[in-house]
């Protein structure tokens, strides 16, 4: 089984899980190990299983969020993770200025081997 296709709209993750079978897949979603109402419908024309799970709101806080996917034997097929808040923020601006500071170093070196060539 594996998921081919996932997104987050209105609320409610969607993924299509291919090579399932033919029986309803046993699927859990779990956020901090409490487990989520799945549903699973079969799309015959592709030969897939739509899951879905509406996040609750009660989820959605500042940082980050992770779901896990996982079937009935408890292996974990697949995550999504919902990210938001003020916290995020200065934490990509850091991010984005560790980058810029690792590309200039990368310029002088490279400038560097082009003049001694």
């Amino acid at each position: 089984m594996q998921f081919i296709n996932t997104q987050i709209k209105a609320g409610i993750w969607q993924g299509d899980l291919a090579d399932a079978g033919d029986a309803a897949p046993d699927l859990r979603i779990t956020h901090l190990g409490q487990p989520l109402d799945v549903t699973c419908e079969k799309d015959p024309a592709h030969d897939i299983w739509r899951v879905s799970v509406s996040i609750p709101t009660a989820l959605i806080s500042d940082g980050l969020q992770t779901f896990v996917v996982s079937d009935s034997s408890g292996r974990t097929l697949s995550t999504f993770s919902i990210i938001a808040g003020e916290p995020l923020a200065d934490d990509l601006r850091a991010e984005i200025s560790l980058l810029r500071n690792e590309l200039d170093l990368l310029q002088v070196a490279f400038r560097r081997h082009c003049a001694e060539n």
